[in-house]
């Protein structure tokens, strides 16, 4: 499996916007402490706005707050907001991949691999994250 670079900072970022809700962050300041190329992170801050994950404030005083809180915001929602809703195949939607043959079956394999993974992004929310706890149900 491969987590996009996009996916991975959209999460960073909104871990760092998590654990200091008392103003808004900056894209340097989120940039710097994660160390996330300056070039991504407003394209990724651009794709969490646009999902209702992030909002903004304009001025001197200006940067970015979470737009819910932290335990409303689960790992699935910050991965779709940048890649979208499903995984991919060979760079191509799950769906519309399809097998042939002695192969015909593994489509199922990938519907149950994205289930399984949908179920943990969907269980795992920022807030326990930054907690640095896992749901129950999906711990080790």
């Amino acid at each position: 499996m491969r987590v996009s670079a996009k996916a991975d900072y959209a999460i960073r970022v909104l871990l760092e916007l998590a654990a200091d809700t008392s103003r808004p962050i900056t894209c340097e300041a989120v940039a710097s402490t994660q160390d996330i190329p300056p070039r991504f992170i407003k394209a990724v801050i651009r794709d969490l706005r646009q999902a209702g994950l992030v909002r903004s404030q304009r001025g001197c005083d200006g940067g970015y707050w979470l737009a819910r809180d932290a335990a409303s915001i689960t790992v699935r929602d910050a991965v779709t907001a940048v890649d979208g809703p499903h995984l991919s195949v060979r760079g191509e939607p799950r769906p519309a991949v399809g097998y042939h043959g002695t192969a015909a079956h593994l489509g199922g394999l990938w519907s149950a691999v994205e289930s399984q993974l949908d179920l943990v992004l969907r269980a795992t929310t920022i807030a326990h994250l930054l907690a640095g706890a896992t749901p129950h149900r999906i711990a080790n």
